[in-house]
Order: C-alpha cells, then structure tokens, then sequence
C-alpha cells in the first residue's frame, strides 16, 4: 500500500514558475504534483493515457477538447487518453 498523508506540503509555488513533481508511482498509477504562479501555464499537450486533474487551492483554467472550464480547490476533471489540453494559473495555484 501506498500513502501520502498531506498532497498539498509536498510542492510550493515558486515565483514566476512551473514547479513538478511526481510524489507516487505504483501500478496503475502516477501521481505529480504541480505548482503554478499567476499567469504561468502548461502549454497544450497530450497524455498516453486519461488523467484526472485536481485543483488543491488557487485557480486554473483548463482547456481540453474544444471546451474550457475554470476550476477552484477542490474542483476536478477528466481528459481522456491523446486529449491535447493546456492549463493556465488564474492565481497562484497547486493541482494534483
């Protein structure tokens, strides 16, 4: 079994940056973190398999398949496997 206690103390906002880092791998399963300071983004790019992207605290929108939404803490969604999306900090933000 593996366990992560807090996801959010693993990983801080850095000014003017994009801050990653994968906390859990097992099977089936990857886990990574990111950190985003107001404006930074994660340009439109694919996954091989579906993620689920959730938004710990701050703003983010994301665009994925021809739509965008914009998430708050604890908001959550799933792109499917070869989506491209993009995410974008609307203010300072960590997702998981």
């Amino acid at each position: 079994m593996e366990r992560i206690a807090e996801l959010g103390s693993l990983i801080e906002v850095a000014p003017d940056s994009t801050v990653s880092r994968t906390v859990l791998k097992a099977e089936g399963a990857r886990v990574v973190l990111f950190a985003f300071d107001v404006g930074q983004e994660h340009s439109e790019h694919t996954a091989a398999v579906p993620i689920l992207l959730q938004v710990l605290d701050g703003r983010l929108r994301v665009g994925a398949a021809g739509e965008q939404v914009e998430l708050g803490p604890g908001g959550l969604v799933h792109i499917g496997s070869r989506v491209p999306h993009d995410v974008l900090a609307l203010e300072p933000s960590r997702m998981v």
